[in-house]
């Protein structure tokens, strides 16, 4: 009987702990939002950010889309490194691309996020959307995957499970480094489209930019007069290289393709434009898999995986 007794003494308690977490104050660049408890039924309109929901448990029950079967999705237009989990979740597919604010309705959420910049922004409709549930807007093209993971535990209550997974990846960042030996440096990290011969390069500030950085890579500097494409807006993650641009920007003595793989390394080791580029004649492009396009907790431990391989020191 006195065991019974504590237990549900001890129940009790961690349920008293747990709503006195709650409302909360989260603030974005919309103002500051109170979350009067921990969601349950989380809408995300950015395919980028329901990798790191998943990662964390949170409770996402549906997600925007991009085109499947593209060369970074599975057939139902998610990430191929979280696709499986989505599917075993059930994670409804709000849209193919363009966001719609009824389809978002008819889940009938307690929060909406909203990515900030990139394709998978649904910004224009924060108005729409912010009527429905509260709404966070959510930056990710200035921050590590993990500061986006440690962001979205606050904002969901998952904040335990976002720190497990990072202390989970930060042990085998650790065994990864004591395991490769690094390329010519500096490089070059970028997403090559064969089709149109050009390129995204990441910054420092994105994701991809600092994984490099913490498994001891350098990024090699954009020349300063370095004209490049602002057709993608104001973004801290990328820069635009195409025509006379795209052989200068790849100056590194080794070369990334995240979100490619062999054939796009050798489409881009074909491209006559490349050709004298030191890492195009020494053959150090190196293709890190499809399932790179962007970052996440699965997919940034699968680029400590190809790194292993590719460079291992056995």
């Amino acid at each position: 009987m006195k065991i019974r007794f504590t237990a549900l003494l001890l129940l009790s308690l961690s349920h008293f702990v747990h709503a006195a977490d709650w409302p909360r104050q989260i603030a974005d660049s919309r103002g500051t939002h109170t979350l009067e408890q921990a969601p349950q039924r989380i809408v995300s309109t950015s395919v980028t950010l329901t990798g790191s929901l998943l990662a964390i448990d949170a409770p996402v029950i549906a997600s925007g889309a991009t085109t499947p079967g593209n060369r970074v999705a599975d057939d139902q237009g998610y990430m191929r490194q979280w696709g499986k989990i989505a599917k075993q979740r059930n994670v409804q597919r709000l849209y193919i691309g363009e966001p719609s604010a009824e389809a978002v309705a008819a889940q009938m959420p307690d929060l909406i996020l909203i990515s900030a910049t990139g394709g998978d922004s649904a910004v224009a409709l924060y108005d729409q959307l912010s009527a429905i549930a509260p709404t966070l807007l959510i930056n990710y093209d200035d921050k590590s995957w993990q500061q986006v993971l440690t962001d979205l535990g606050k904002i969901t209550g998952h904040e335990k499970q976002a720190a497990a997974r990072i202390a989970s990846f930060d042990k085998q960042l650790s065994e990864a480094k004591t395991k490769i030996n690094l390329p010519p440096q500096p490089v070059s990290a970028l997403v090559y489209t064969p089709a149109s011969r050009s390129a995204n390069l990441w910054t420092p500030e994105s994701a991809q930019g600092k994984l490099l950085e913490q498994l001891g890579f350098t990024l090699a500097t954009l020349p300063a007069a370095l004209h490049t494409s602002q057709s993608m807006g104001k973004r801290h993650d990328i820069v635009q290289l195409g025509g006379e641009n795209l052989a200068a920007g790849l100056n590194g003595e080794s070369l990334f393709l995240f979100a490619g793989n062999e054939k796009d390394a050798a489409a881009l080791e074909a491209n006559p434009l490349l050709s004298h580029l030191p890492a195009v004649q020494n053959k150090h492009v190196y293709p890190l898999g499809t399932e790179t396009f962007r970052l996440d907790y699965y997919s940034a431990t699968q680029v400590l995986e190809h790194m292993t391989a590719l460079f291992s020191k056995n």
